[in-house]
């Protein structure tokens, strides 16, 4: 069963096309390399210019779990770290329908 996750961000003001730069670079490398990861889109707040969504589905747990483990995901961390404006939220969804 495929599973969904929602992460919000909030980016540092004024760092938003550090974040949008790097970010860009990111969803292209999950999008060429992990073929388990079904949906990965990140959107942007129309109301706070500093909001950040990841819409995430992967075909599988594990396919999850890859994608963590990937490295341009792991050295995308240190660039995470220095925009942010905290710990991001994350909600996990089971599709019903």
């Amino acid at each position: 069963m495929s599973s969904w996750l929602v992460v919000t961000l909030k980016v540092q003001d004024g760092k938003q096309a550090e974040f949008e730069s790097f970010v860009t670079d990111l969803v292209q490398q999950v999008r060429a390399n992990e073929p388990g990861t079904l949906v990965y889109t990140l959107t942007k707040s129309k109301t706070d210019p500093t909001e950040y969504t990841f819409i995430e589905q992967y075909a599988t747990p594990e396919d999850r779990v890859k994608h963590g483990q990937s490295e341009y995901f792991k050295a995308a961390g240190p660039k995470f770290a220095a925009v942010l404006a905290g710990r991001p939220t994350m909600v996990e969804l089971d599709p019903i329908v």
